[in-house]
Order: C-alpha cells, then sequence, then structure tokens
C-alpha cells in the first residue's frame, strides 16, 4: 500500500490510510493522542499527557498502584508528596510522573529535568533540541522546515531566495545556501550585499 502523504507514527496498510501506533491518532499519526481525555479515564486522580504516551500520578496521602488506581495510604500522606508516592520495601519514596522530572531537593517535590543542556537528548544533525517541563523535543534547525519527502519526515533547508524571507539590498544577488542564504552586490554596485552604493 501506498500512502502519498506519510504515517508519521503508524504503519501504510491501505491506499493513503494509516494504522497509528498506540498514543499516536489523525489522518497521518502526526499527532499525539490525549490519553487522559479518554472515557474511561485511564487514571483514577491525576494524568498527565506525554508525547504518545501518558502517567498517572496521585493526590497527597495516596499511593499509584500498577494499573493506574491511588490507594489510600497513611505513610504517604506524612510523606508530603508533591506526586503521589510508592513503598518499596517499608520504605516510602516520592514518584516523579516522567523521566524528565526528577525528584528536588527536599525528596518531595519534581523539577525539569533540561535534556538539551545536560546531553540526554538525541536530536539529528540538522535539528535543535527544545526543552519542556518533563520532556523535551526535537524541532528543525533555524533555516530548515520539515517535510515529507520519499517516504519520511525531514528537515530541508529553506531557499530564502525563492521564498523571499532574505533581506539583500535591492541591487544585490541573493544566494541560497545550506541553512542560510548569502547577499551579494551587482556588477557595478559594492557593499555588503545588505548595502550596497
Amino acid at each position: 500500500a501506498i500512502c502519498g502523504h506519510g504515517c508519521k507514527y503508524g504503519e501504510c496498510t491501505g491506499p493513503n490510510k494509516c494504522k497509528c501506533f498506540p498514543g499516536f491518532t489523525g489522518k497521518t499519526c502526526n499527532q499525539d493522542l490525549n490519553e487522559c481525555g479518554l472515557k474511561p479515564r485511564p487514571c483514577e486522580h491525576r494524568c498527565m499527557n506525554t508525547h504518545g504516551s501518558y502517567k498517572c500520578y496521585c493526590l497527597d496521602g495516596y499511593m499509584l498502584m500498577p494499573d493506574g488506581t491511588c490507594a489510600s495510604s497513611r505513610t504517604c500522606a506524612m510523606v508530603n508528596c508533591q506526586y503521589g508516592c510508592e513503598e518499596v520495601k517499608g520504605e516510602v519514596q516520592c514518584l516523579c510522573p516522567s523521566g524528565g522530572l526528577q525528584l528536588g531537593p527536599n525528596g518531595r517535590t519534581c523539577i525539569d529535568v533540561d535534556e538539551c543542556s545536560t546531553g540526554k537528548a538525541v536530536c539529528s544533525y540538522n535539528r535543535r533540541c527544545v526543552n519542556t517541563f518533563g520532556s523535551y523535543y526535537c524541532k528543525c534547525q533555524l533555516g530548515y522546515e520539515l517535510k515529507y519527502i520519499s517516504g519520511r519526515y525531514d528537515c530541508v533547508d529553506v531557499n530564502e531566495c525563492v521564498t523571499n524571507t532574505h533581506r539583500c539590498n535591492l541591487h544585490a544577488e541573493c544566494l541560497n545556501t545550506e541553512g542560510s542564504f548569502k547577499c551579494k552586490c551587482k556588477q557595478g554596485y559594492r557593499g555588503s550585499g545588505f548595502d550596497c552604493a
């Protein structure tokens, strides 16, 4: 089967028909499915939507169970965790609902991990890392745009000379470069290309 528009997070099952991987939706499977909005709700107390998935966490004084329910816990109530807790070998530990969050110095609240500055994020060479609370995503570098080409999404150079987004002088030529552009004064003029006299 051929899907001309592509299936970003899924597979092509029929002419222009995508079967999305779990956690994704849309005609081209390019949208994150917000599991927290589904009925019945996947979590008893609180739900945090993440890219392609979700995390459950409990109100203070409750403990997260493997099925997403929350059990009352006197020990958890005493610890006063921001996002619920778990008991491991009789010891109470506070939880963070995502790997992009870590327990703060007080051991009760969760703080964001900046994957972009710690080098934990892996983005391909033509993409830049953007940190979010609890996670990160990869965005095309400046001068590139996301396009669907020969079966996959890729960051492609923007030709500023064609899109007319350059700032070259009226008496200058625009020359496209990878990720940017250059301006060169036309014959009979001299200057930087942004200013020509």
